[in-house]
């Protein structure tokens, strides 16, 4: 079993987000020794927006790709390849503006790749797409400032980060995602730690 942790904070010690990661791979470890961890890094570290060379490459096929088309796809193949590689995807995101961070966007961008992770049913642009990552399961664990961010809450209209992250992973064929979040962190107090303790015990008992 292989497990890619992907953290998208741009703070390290301080990060909530990176702490839930944490705690997940200290529970997976416990339960699944075997198991095997790979990390990227689309916070702290710099992962590149996609530009006109990227796209040139990437809706070519791959016989009529040129020097530079592979060279601007370099990273995104390596990303790629990561994905199918691995079991178990595990996305630690703090919510910023009622998105993702913006890393984690181009991270996105990067391995959103037509006829790679998804494709179009027909062939041709028709609406209905098929994802390619097939046999996945994802865990997005998101840090929050304040609440209601669930589906039919008074903020759920504006959660753009974990709604977004489940339609993207869905169209690339991730069908089996569980979500934890932990909201709250801007008020403190006890009304913070109670969502600690909820979130935490919630990761500690994941099977």
């Amino acid at each position: 079993m292989k497990v890619l942790i992907i953290n998208a904070s741009v703070r390290n010690e301080r990060s909530y987000s990176r702490k839930l990661t944490q705690l997940f791979v200290e529970n997976w470890k416990t339960k699944y020794p075997s198991a095997v961890f790979t990390y990227r890094e689309a916070g702290i570290e710099t992962i590149p927006h996609i530009n006109e060379p990227w796209i040139a490459g990437a809706f070519k096929k791959p016989s009529d790709r040129t020097e530079e088309n592979q060279k601007a796809l370099q990273l995104s193949n390596e990303l790629v390849q990561e994905l199918k590689e691995h079991d178990i995807y595990v996305i630690g995101t703090p919510m910023y503006n009622w998105t993702v961070p913006s890393g984690l966007k181009a991270y996105i961008d990067q391995v959103m790749r037509i006829n790679e992770t998804w494709k179009f049913r027909s062939g041709a642009p028709d609406g209905d797409y098929v994802g390619l990552l097939e046999n996945k399961k994802a865990f997005i664990l998101s840090s929050r400032g304040d609440t209601g961010y669930g589906e039919n809450e008074k903020n759920g209209h504006i959660n753009f980060q974990t709604t977004y992250l489940k339609h993207i992973f869905g169209i690339m064929g991730v069908k089996d995602i569980t979500i934890f979040s932990l909201d709250n962190e801007e008020f403190g107090g006890e009304v913070f730690e109670n969502s600690k303790n909820k979130i935490f015990n919630a990761i500690q008992s994941i099977e």
